[in-house]
C-alpha cells in the first residue's frame, strides 16, 4: 500500500483540483451541473477509488480525466502539466499514460476484429516495434493463452474479455489506469479474480488505478484511499481502513449498509438492522 499525497510524503501523479462539470442545456444558460468543485489527488502506485451510487457523477470525472467529459471549471494536472481543456495534439500526448477499463466487456471489444488485432493497433500506432510479441507478453501478463490472438470477443466469458480489456490498457505501459466499474458486469468469483488480477498488476509495474465503484464492499478490498462521492461532491475521503469500516458521514454509513455480503447470515443481520431502523424513524 502506497503512501498518499496527504500524508506529506509523495508527489500527485494526477491532481483534481476543484472540478466543476456542466453539460449543456437545449438552451444557453441552462446546463445542467453534475461535478461540483470536486478536488482528489492520486500517487504513482496507489489506488484512488470514488464511490457512489448511480448519478453521483463517478464516471464524470474519469470521463474529465480522459478529456471526454467538459470542465467547466477547475483545472486537471498530470504530472504537474494541466490536462484540462487541453487541444488534441496535447491530449494524444498524455493517451499512453492515461488508459481506462471500462464496466462492459461484451462491448468494450470491437466485435469484429481478433484479439491480437485488438491489441497490435494501439501499439503499432504508437509506433512500438515486435508489437506482436509484446502482445504475447500481454496476454502472459493477464493469464491468457497466446491462442487468444486468433479468435474473436465473442468467444469468451464475461471474465476473459475483462482480462483482455485490462492487456489491452495495460499494452503502452500507462501510469495511470481509470478502471470504471470494471467488475460489476461480473459474477462474485470472477469479479475476485479480477481484483486479484489488477492487484498484482500493480505489484508489478507500479501502475496507479482510479478506481470507480457503486460497491463500498469491492472498493474496501482494492483501495489505498476512498473517495465518497454524492450528488456530484465528496463528503468523506480517507484511508481505507477508516473510512469503510469507520464511516463519518451518513451517505457512506448507507452505501456500507447497501454493499453485500458474502456470508448470508450478515446479510440478512444486516438486513434486519436496516428495517429495524426505517421502522424506528
Amino acid at each position: 500500500m502506497t503512501t498518499s499525497p496527504a500524508d506529506g510524503q509523495s508527489t500527485p501523479l494526477l491532481e483534481i483540483d476543484d472540478l466543476v462539470v456542466t453539460f449543456p442545456g437545449p438552451r444557453r444558460g441552462q446546463g445542467t451541473t453534475v461535478i461540483h468543485g470536486v478536488s482528489l489527488d492520486l500517487s504513482a502506485g496507489e489506488t484512488l477509488s470514488v464511490v457512489g451510487e448511480s448519478g453521483s457523477g463517478k464516471t464524470t470525472i474519469g470521463r474529465a480525466v480522459l478529456g471526454l467529459a467538459p470542465v467547466s471549471g477547475g483545472e486537471i494536472r498530470f504530472r504537474g502539466r494541466r490536462i484540462s481543456n487541453v487541444s488534441r495534439a496535447e491530449r494524444r500526448a498524455i493517451a499512453t499514460d492515461i488508459q481506462v477499463v471500462f464496466q462492459d466487456p461484451y462491448t468494450s471489444l470491437n466485435p469484429a476484429m481478433r484479439i491480437g488485432d485488438i491489441l497490435t493497433e494501439p501499439l503499432e500506432a504508437a509506433g512500438v516495434s515486435h508489437a506482436r510479441r509484446r502482445v504475447l507478453e500481454l496476454l502472459d501478463a493477464v493469464s491468457m493463452p497466446g491462442d487468444t490472438v486468433g479468435r474473436y470477443a465473442r468467444e469468451f466469458s464475461g471474465g476473459q474479455r475483462q482480462r483482455i480489456a485490462i492487456a489491452r490498457a495495460l499494452a503502452l505501459e500507462p501510469a495511470v489506469i481509470i478502471c470504471d466499474e470494471p467488475t460489476s458486469a461480473l459474477d462474485v468469483t470472477t469479479q475476485a479474480r479480477v481484483l486479484a488480477l489488477l492487484d498484482d498488476i500493480q505489484k508489478e509495474t507500479g501502475v496507479a488505478y482510479l478506481f470507480i465503484s457503486h460497491d463500498l464492499g469491492v472498493v474496501n478490498r482494492v483501495s489505498d484511499r476512498i473517495a465518497v462521492l454524492y450528488q456530484g461532491r465528496v463528503v468523506e475521503v480517507g484511508p481505507a481502513h477508516q473510512v469503510a469500516p469507520r464511516p463519518a458521514h451518513e451517505y457512506t454509513r448507507r452505501l456500507q449498509m447497501a454493499a453485500p455480503l458474502a456470508d448470508p447470515v450478515r446479510q440478512r443481520e444486516r438486513r434486519e438492522t436496516r428495517l429495524a431502523l426505517a421502522a424506528g424513524a
